[in-house]
């Protein structure tokens, strides 16, 4: 038996784009085209075929490069021509078949968009979900044919699934196995499929599933619920359902994280003198004090207030940013009063750094309120 690694001039452990470029260089040179040995070419065709094709080359492997031998040996098992290769490579080892692929089969996962408010989201809720699906065939339950009626050994292949074909070439007799036709390779065939499935064991249906939502779930989520999926084939096992979250907008608060945020907007006398007022927050009517002196841009922090955390203790925190409103027209009797005031508290010119002054120079006469 000859070497293919050495006529293809490459190592045992050389890749597919090693084995390939060597083949090509090769195959100019021994072309009979180009006047080169129409056997040393066959040779090289052969020793390509086989290397280049991942199941022909572990079988080569099992055989080693001993030209000794007189056949290919794996596993206790000997192969004396390239037929019987072939045949174990298509048909498995010793020439047995494949067998019958079954009609039952797992069914596929499914995944289903479902919309949550920030309340859900932040506490948890139990929603009813719909979802177009397969269940089990409730007429043949599952068996694919009409009641009263089973499946039959297919008559083609007898059962294996497989049919096999013997082909003469120069290399011998090569046997190969394909699916069988009559029985799409199951071994048997139905005589009166179910109607009401069509022989498929299922039907296609909607159905609502309530569906508990966790604590904490965000946008993009997904809650994995086992065997909720499609019923597979012939009444085969359920796939897995995911439901992907998607939450919808809050009017009042924005999410980020655990956090909740918002916006008010106070009147700058209120900011100055300071108040309390009710807030509406998801847990209900919260009282928040301003403090006195509350700048534009300062925030207030609730703790404990935002969304309850996935798969963890506590909540976030719920922040409220303050914007200070700035009147633009005022009465007579409001400016005269504010024009009091910011004589009374000297703030009736504008401060502007004194020329040449340093940092330090000019917060001192902030300081001493010069």
């Amino acid at each position: 038996m000859n070497d293919y690694y050495e006529i293809l001039g490459v190592d045992r452990d050389a890749d597919a784009t090693e084995i390939k470029k060597a083949y090509r260089r090769k195959a100019r040179e021994l072309h009979p085209d180009h006047g080169g040995d129409e056997e040393a070419f066959k040779d090289l065709s052969v020793a390509y075929e086989t290397l280049s094709d991942p199941d022909k080359r572990r079988i080569y492997d099992l055989g080693g490069s001993d030209p000794t031998r007189g056949g290919f040996h794996g596993g206790g098992a000997e192969f004396g021509d390239l037929g019987d290769i072939l045949g174990a490579m298509f048909g498995g080892f010793g020439g047995a078949g494949r067998g019958p692929v079954p009609r039952t089969r797992r069914g596929q996962d499914q995944l289903v968009g479902v919309k949550v408010s920030l309340e859900e989201a932040t506490f948890g809720a139990t929603k009813e979900v719909k979802v177009g699906t397969y269940v089990r065939c409730e007429v043949c339950h599952g068996s694919m044919s009409e009641p009263g009626s089973t499946p039959v050994r297919c008559p083609t292949c007898n059962g294996r699934g497989v049919v096999e074909h013997v082909q003469q070439s120069f290399l011998g007799a090569i046997r190969t196995q394909a699916p069988c036709g009559t029985c799409q390779g199951h071994g048997d065939v139905l005589p009166k499929p179910c109607q009401e499935c069509s022989g498929n064991g299922r039907v296609r249906t909607t159905k609502t599933l309530s569906v508990e939502i966790p604590v904490g779930v965000d946008e993009g989520t997904r809650i994995r619920l086992a065997g909720k999926g499609e019923v597979g084939l012939g009444g085969g096992p359920a796939g897995d359902l995911y439901l992907e979250v998607h939450e919808n907008p809050h009017p009042v608060f924005t999410r980020r994280g655990d956090d909740l945020h918002t916006r008010i907007t106070v009147p700058m006398t209120t900011a100055a003198l300071g108040t309390t007022f009710p807030l509406t927050t998801l847990d209900g009517p919260q009282d928040v004090r301003i403090k006195p002196g509350t700048q534009p841009g300062d925030e207030l922090r609730l703790d404990g207030m935002g969304v309850g955390r996935l798969q963890r203790p506590g909540r976030g925190n719920l922040y409220v940013h303050v914007d200070v409103e700035i009147p633009k027209k005022l009465d007579d009797r409001s400016r005269e009063l504010l024009e009091q005031l910011a004589a009374h508290r000297g703030e009736d010119r504008v401060h502007t750094p004194k020329d040449g002054q340093n940092l330090f120079e000019r917060l001192r006469d902030k300081f001493m309120g010069e």
